[in-house]
């Protein structure tokens, strides 16, 4: 059981360190979305999957160790959490502080991704309300035209030209 824990103890400080390196990644991502730079943004998009691969990884160690930790204890299928192990761990001083400050610096960086996230998600759905808007506009400015246009005998004409919208679905 003690390797289980040192096991799974390493993986959490893995986990942890991968998340570190997205909180600047993201912040940086911040950026480049307010300066709409979209190569920019293709790269930090590159970035995070890869770190993202790493964690995937990491994720799929930490659920086999926390599998077999299950396994050992007893209480499998009973979905024990990394909060409820430490909780168990009463015997084990030392590593039960170890990983309850894992579990709170974890809980305390995770969290800021999701703030950080959430803020470039926010922005990002300006971008398209705006750039929906414009599109909108455009669209309405060119039928409008199409509306105000007359015929030889100067009665108002249907113009399909301008009031079919902005895109040509044929092509």
């Amino acid at each position: 059981m003690a390797s289980l824990i040192e096991e799974l103890i390493d993986v959490l400080e893995n986990e942890q360190e991968v998340y570190q390196k997205l909180i600047p990644i993201s912040e940086e991502k911040t950026l480049v979305i307010v300066e709409n730079d979209v190569t920019s943004l293709q790269e930090i998009t590159e970035k995070e999957h890869r770190i993202i691969g790493e964690l995937n990884i990491l994720e799929r160690k930490r659920q086999e160790t926390m599998n077999n930790i299950e396994t050992v204890l007893g209480s499998k299928g009973k979905d024990l959490s990394l909060r409820k192990l430490v909780d168990l761990l009463e015997k084990q001083p030392e590593e039960q502080k170890l990983l309850a400050k894992l579990h709170d610096r974890l809980t305390d960086t995770i969290e800021r991704l999701v703030e950080v996230n959430n803020r470039n998600k926010g922005l990002i759905q300006q971008s398209l309300d705006m750039l929906e808007f414009n599109m909108n506009f455009i669209q309405s400015t060119r039928a409008s035209h199409g509306s105000s246009t007359y015929n030889k005998g100067a009665n108002p004409g249907d113009n399909d030209s301008m009031s079919t919208g902005m895109f040509d679905a044929k092509q």
